[in-house]
């Protein structure tokens, strides 16, 4: 699933592409938007929020979508070849004069007032990619209050929350928390500087924000650029040990589990 960092590079692209121009064409392929044209109106901006990926447009009209599992937006010159999958794969089409934003595998398209955004990102936590001070921004305060709102619940799945803090996936989880020193069955309770551990993921989603390629390490060489997260079998780059792997989750939420990776030696909490 792509992390918050991967939208927000993707949102800053589309807007440079997209914003101050008038659509030529649109194409809306899912069944409740099919009959939908978009074509004529300006896009104001694009922007992220977590996980999600706002298209404002003129006329209080907002193209509300998400990535999930594996969606993604495309950017192509008119006459290049679309690469990003089957045309059977493509949800959203988005032209203008000189560009084509072509949403591949999208699960989630919605078009909602402006005015009403709320009704689709209004459940998230703060965006930890948000400048502070900005409308909608970084909230630290409220970010731990979320957390410690449920004391009990383990570390790992509060993070991934989108309730809690938003943007923050697997990735940065497990490196968050190797970098913590705690794994992530620790209970919220028991961390002695939570608000470390959030200054944490917000450091390294920011360090990330404007290339693609994730790094956790400060090493952009392949192979080097995260402490455990899939390296399940390999020695830690701290102390030599094994690190793990195993699959966590949630009473009730089973369907929901997550793969968890960490250094038996240099993380602790039960």
């Amino acid at each position: 699933m792509p992390e918050g960092d991967t939208v927000y590079l993707a949102a800053r692209r589309m807007h440079d592409a997209l914003a101050g121009r008038t659509l030529t064409r649109s194409d809306l392929r899912v069944p409740q938007l099919a009959t939908a044209d978009l074509s004529g109106r300006s896009v104001l901006e694009v922007i992220s929020r977590g996980k999600h990926l706002l298209t404002r447009l003129d006329n209080d009209v907002t193209l509300h979508t998400h990535f999930r599992m594996d969606g993604s937006w495309h950017l192509y010159r008119h006459g290049s070849r679309w690469s990003g999958g089957p045309a059977s794969q493509v949800r959203v089409v988005l032209e203008n004069a000189d560009w084509q934003a072509v949403g591949y595998r999208l699960p989630v398209v919605d078009l909602v007032p402006t005015a009403d955004e709320a009704t689709v990102v209004g459940h998230l936590g703060p965006d930890l990619l948000a400048a502070e001070g900005s409308d909608g921004g970084w909230d630290e305060a409220e970010a731990l209050r979320r957390l410690q709102a449920a004391p009990q619940r383990e570390l790992g799945p509060a993070l991934l929350d989108q309730r809690n803090l938003a943007g923050i996936g697997n990735l940065y989880k497990t490196e968050t928390l190797f970098l913590s020193g705690l794994t992530p069955w620790t209970m919220v309770a028991d961390v002695t500087d939570l608000p470390a551990v959030v200054r944490r993921a917000r450091r390294l989603m920011l360090a990330n924000k404007d290339h693609w390629q994730q790094s956790t390490t400060g090493s952009l060489r392949r192979g080097e650029d995260h402490w455990v997260f899939e390296r399940a079998g390999r020695e830690c780059r701290r102390c030599g040990s094994r690190i793990l792997q195993a699959m966590q989750s949630e009473s009730g939420r089973e369907t929901q589990a997550r793969v968890c990776y960490w250094c038996p030696t240099c993380q602790s909490g039960t």
